[in-house]
């Protein structure tokens, strides 16, 4: 048998007249008495390749086994199609079948399958043509953001899964234990003894790698992180995942207009990397899944994102509120903005992409550095942090990121003021300590890239296999 040829290289093949071999899955056969025609692919790209055959050579009894799901071998004569929709097609000379799909049970059949059907076989969905162009694409966005990096001297920094802090304070944590669950050992005050366990004490899988990545931001100068985070958080939302991927770069010697020069750069990057590199899937998505998605992605990389403080951002919501738009949720300063009011921003108010900054400290996280010009309500001081959050159309927020506060006395007032539990985390405290330096850093999910760069509406489809409350399967 001939070597094996891709068939997104087959399809740009010129070698008319000579013998070639493709290996994939049949997405369709149809055919008359005389001959039959057979579509052919193996993910390498959206594109099928036509296999035609002549019925005189191969009788429709050797061909019974090729149906829908098939897995077969062909090889044949390269030509040029004779059909519209094509440039080349296989004039088959041999088949090999390798897997056949019994058409009364193999499921992907029948055109139209809803996604919440196709959830529920998510083992199988990368074979439809939606699926395989969201997976190739998913691929092309790891592959920007790992060139990006590179490209601009950063450290992909490998931070632990396995955890004994919670870096938001926010205890909607996984825990990790090897106890026997039936028979938990507990101390004199009624609590779990974890002396016992593998840790020998409490650990839980990380919600994110941003407090040990600002450990390697103050060693080797700017790194970034690149992997699955968890939250247990009971949460059945088309934006939320109990498993997802986070980038996190952590920066040393930034401030709060490079940090939002590199947020903007940084999604630029990928979304220009993108229609370089996926426009024959995004072609597919934009007709099939969002009818707007290449124009969108276009005008992210055309427009200068809007810089916008969040008192100024509540003064824009309430007027509007006052002249007429309804709106679910309050918009009172103070108020942790909900998806409606960030895309009333982008999509009606500013129609291109937003840096939101200045937040009420009360809503963010306690490692933000705050803000001693008078950005706060009423023109106080004090009351805000140096937070960005990037807001984008159809999507909301899809970066979170700040200024980290880098003095030691004034991160333990607010950690005192706050509560949170510091006796495993005096690592994280050291960074100030010893040599601490102005740094800054943000957070993407990965998944949210993915809803804005495909133009999928559910973030369980944007993900091989999708982790949610009750939702464990494969």
């Amino acid at each position: 048998m001939l070597k094996r040829t891709e068939v997104i290289n087959a399809l740009q093949s010129k070698a008319f007249g000579e013998p070639i071999n493709v290996r994939g899955w049949v997405r369709s056969r149809r055919g008359n008495k005389n001959v039959s025609f057979i579509a052919l692919n193996d993910g390498s790209t959206i594109k099928n390749i036509q296999v035609v055959v002549d019925l005189e050579k191969f009788p429709e009894e050797q061909l019974k086994p090729v149906t829908t799901g098939a897995c077969i071998a062909v090889t044949g004569i390269l030509v040029e199609s004779q059909g519209a929709g094509q440039a080349v097609e296989i004039q088959l000379t041999e088949l090999v079948v390798y897997g056949t799909a019994d058409p009364d049970e193999y499921p992907l059949q029948k055109k139209g399958l809803s996604m919440e059907y196709l959830r529920t076989i998510a083992h199988l969905r990368p074979r439809t043509n939606t699926f395989g162009a969201v997976f190739r694409i998913r691929h092309n966005m790891a592959m920007a953001i790992h060139t990006y990096f590179h490209e601009h001297g950063y450290y992909y920094f490998h931070t632990p899964l396995i955890t004994a802090s919670d870096c938001e304070g926010a205890g909607q944590m996984f825990q990790v234990t090897t106890k026997n669950l039936y028979n938990l050992k507990k101390n004199e005050e009624g609590k779990i003894d974890y002396s016992d366990d593998f840790f020998g004490k409490q650990t839980s899988l990380t919600v994110s790698g941003q407090l040990e990545g600002e450990l390697g931001a103050t060693a080797l100068g700017k790194i970034y992180t690149f992997g699955p985070t968890f939250r247990a958080e009971n949460s059945n939302t088309p934006r939320h995942l109990a498993e997802f991927w986070m980038i996190e770069p952590e920066i040393a010697f930034m401030d709060l207009e490079e940090l939002m020069a590199l947020e903007e750069d940084f999604i630029k990057y990928c979304v220009r990397w993108a229609l370089d590199h996926c426009m024959d899937d995004l072609e597919f998505l934009n007709q099939f899944v969002d009818k707007g998605l290449i124009e969108r992605l276009r005008s992210v990389i055309d427009k200068d994102f809007v810089h916008l403080p969040y008192t100024e951002g509540i003064r824009i919501l309430q007027e509007a509120k006052q002249n007429g738009h309804k709106f679910e949720f309050p918009c009172e300063w103070g108020d942790d903005l909900s998806s409606e009011h960030e895309r009333y921003l982008v999509e009606e108010h500013f129609k291109r992409p937003i840096i939101m900054t200045n937040y009420p400290k009360a809503i963010k996280a306690f490692y933000m550095k705050i803000d001693e010009k008078e950005s706060g309500y009423n023109g106080r001081s004090g009351q805000t942090v140096q937070g960005t959050d990037v807001l984008f159309p159809q999507i909301g927020e899809i970066i979170g990121g700040s200024v980290r506060e880098e003095s030691y006395d004034k991160l333990i007032s607010e950690i005192e003021a706050r509560h949170i539990p510091m006796k495993d985390m005096t690592w994280y405290l050291d960074t100030r300590r010893f040599g601490s330096c102005p740094h800054a850093g943000f957070g993407l999910g990965f998944e949210r890239l993915m809803l804005f760069v495909t133009g999928m509406q559910n973030i369980r489809d944007v993900i091989p296999f999708p982790r949610t409350p009750k939702t464990a399967e494969f």
